[in-house]
């Protein structure tokens, strides 16, 4: 679930300026093994956290190259994919704009206040594929730590009575930038399952609404405002806020 906890992470810069949403790849000098096309160049790192930079430089991950759409074929922000091109560099966005490695930042920002038991900085490694220069920042962490940071969403960047991201940035990161309908590639629309997740700025928002005679424990009632990371292997990290009280 590395991408939707560098979303978290992105909060506190944000909103204190250290990152700023509208630079564009070329301004923050993010390269490859290929040159990047100009088009490509203009993307920003908002459209980046939303997975729709239009950038389909090879990121070796596993199956992608198989879907992803021809070079220079959709201009920046008119098209989401999932794109782990999109999701390694927003990694290198942030290391290069706060000068923390996500790593570090993970544990001094989050791990450390919210009492994390498992995590460690130091046993944490990227992992680099042929394709790319770009780095996957993978997040080796367990149950009870995830839990946390589920908590820690759900009650809008509080813990302990201090707010550690703002409010204001958990509504962004949660809130519907690419309905469903407009997922690619089409296998996750999810057409025929009553799930119906579309896309916020790294992290996958119920896209869903319950009609209006939804009653308590409906499906669709169950799920309204609902949130999940989804990582590799079937770990997820899901909020659902119809149903939790903090």
């Amino acid at each position: 679930v590395r991408k939707s906890i560098l979303a978290i992470l992105y909060g506190n810069y944000v909103a204190n300026g250290t990152i700023d949403l509208s630079k564009t790849i070329k301004q923050l000098g993010i390269t490859d093994k290929q040159p990047l096309l100009p088009i490509e160049e203009t993307a920003t790192l908002r459209q980046l956290i939303a997975s729709r930079s239009g950038v389909y430089h090879p990121s070796g991950s596993f199956g992608q190259a198989d879907y992803m759409p021809k070079r220079g074929s959709h201009p920046p922000g008119t098209y989401y994919v999932y794109n782990n091109w999109d999701f390694n560099a927003a990694g290198v966005a942030f290391e290069k704009l706060t000068g923390h490695s996500i790593y570090q930042a993970l544990q001094t920002d989050l791990a450390n206040p919210l009492g994390m038991q498992d995590y460690r900085a130091s046993e944490q490694k990227k992992e680099f594929m042929p394709e790319s220069s770009l780095g996957e920042y993978a997040m080796s962490l367990s149950t009870r730590d995830m839990a946390r940071l589920g908590l820690l969403m759900l009650d809008k960047g509080r813990w302990d009575g201090k707010q550690l991201i703002p409010a204001d940035w958990v509504n962004t990161i949660t809130s519907t930038v690419t309905p469903y309908r407009d997922i690619h590639p089409d296998f996750v629309h999810n057409d025929g399952d009553p799930a119906r997740w579309g896309y916020g700025y790294l992290w996958w928002v119920w896209d869903d609404p319950a009609p209006p005679n939804a009653r308590e424990g409906d499906y669709n009632a169950f799920f309204q405002g609902a949130y999940s990371a989804m990582g590799t292997g079937g770990n997820f990290i899901t909020v659902l806020p119809a149903f939790s009280i903090v």
